[in-house]
């Protein structure tokens, strides 16, 4: 603060030259010209925005300008909006590509093959799905896009993640022979208990830059663990 202070004085006391006697007229600042747009194919322009998108919504949130974007892009405004009518629909887009897209359908087709242990699917998807989807920029996206209130979260959580907790219990219940609540409310919050620490893990780790030592797999083991040590406690607890 001190050293801006300073030069901020030192500014003040400099008299600016057009206003010292006899000085010239300084010449005319040359116009800032944007890059020339580099051509290339539609779908990869699409591409190529979309990733970019992703990475500037990540760092600076949904509210962030499109104008900036653009810039970010080295394309311009109108060529932007050309491919994407608004930026509803950018965001639309980035969510299908960057936050759903991840998802494998295949994890819930290998999380019901009972011929593994649970224990073993639940482990090894949640180390996949922490790798692939609980990454820097996807939580810092998924969490100003829900600060903003905007869809990413709510369709996330109704597309992918309802149907993930709902597997996740009843592959749960027949390993350990509890019954399930009929509320399928309860059903997901007992699914919950288990995703959500998973996911708070990430944010740990990613967002609030947590440094304990300790490898993501094995608190991910220890998490799954716990979740099935504690589940016919769980679905006990739903009946009170």
């Amino acid at each position: 603060m001190k050293a801006k202070s300073a030069l901020l004085a030192g500014r003040q006391r400099r008299t600016p030259a057009k206003h010292r006697a006899g000085a010239a007229e300084p010449a005319a600042a040359a116009p800032v010209r944007r890059k020339a747009t580099v051509r290339m194919p539609a779908q990869e322009r699409r591409d190529q925005i979309l990733a970019k998108a992703f990475e500037f919504f990540s760092e600076y949130g949904l509210t962030a300008q499109t104008r900036a974007l653009a810039e970010a892009c080295g394309v311009s405004q109108r060529l932007l909006y050309s491919i994407f009518p608004n930026k509803a629909s950018l965001i639309h887009a980035v969510y299908e590509r960057n936050i759903a897209g991840p998802f494998k359908a295949v994890w819930l087709v290998q999380l019901q093959n009972r011929a593994i242990p649970l224990e073993d699917r639940l482990r090894d998807f949640y180390v996949e799905y922490y790798h692939t989807i609980l990454t820097r920029g996807w939580l810092r996206l998924f969490l100003y896009s829900s600060l903003a209130e905007a869809e990413i979260a709510p369709t996330y959580i109704g597309e992918i993640i309802k149907r993930l907790l709902q597997t996740i219990a009843e592959e749960a219940a027949v390993t350990s022979g509890a019954r399930l609540p009929p509320d399928p409310g309860l059903v997901q919050e007992i699914g919950w208990v288990l995703h959500g620490n998973i996911s708070h893990l990430g944010i740990r780790r990613h967002v609030y830059r947590d440094t304990t030592p300790v490898p993501v797999e094995k608190v991910i083991g220890m998490h799954v663990k716990a979740f099935l040590a504690a589940y016919q406690g769980l679905c006990a607890s739903t009946a009170r």
